[in-house]
């Protein structure tokens, strides 16, 4: 097994094809992600004149944690600006639980352990 294979066991699935890894970081507390989105053109825009407008600021995204530490995806996302309109674009991504800042794994996961706690220690 390659080390990239690897890391995308431990990642969200799907996120090393639009990111890259920048840096990680250990503490004795946790382990920080830094990821940065490809320059690869959103689905739908292939046809359009696209150009790179760097970055928005870095988000913090709280991941399952890692032998024992807390893990954080530090992502830089990327925008671009459509030359012929003047639009921004960016990607769509539905890694973020809506109104949390944990991946959608690992909001589910903790949500489904609740569940079982609840109904066994009622």
């Amino acid at each position: 097994m390659k080390e990239q294979d690897l890391i995308k066991l431990i990642l969200p699935k799907g996120l090393l094809k639009y990111f890259e890894i920048l840096n990680i970081k250990e503490s004795t507390e946790s382990y920080h992600i830094y990821l940065q989105e490809r320059n690869i053109i959103p689905e739908g825009y292939s046809n359009n004149k696209i150009h790179s407008k760097g970055f928005y600021e870095p988000a913090t995204i709280q991941d399952f944690p890692l032998r024992g530490k807390a893990c954080y995806l530090v992502v830089k996302r990327r925008r671009w600006i459509n030359i012929d309109t003047g639009d921004i674009i960016i990607r769509d991504w539905n890694v973020i639980a809506k109104g949390t800042r944990l991946t959608v794994e690992f909001a589910t996961f903790l949500k489904e352990s609740n569940r079982y706690i609840s109904n066994k220690y009622p």
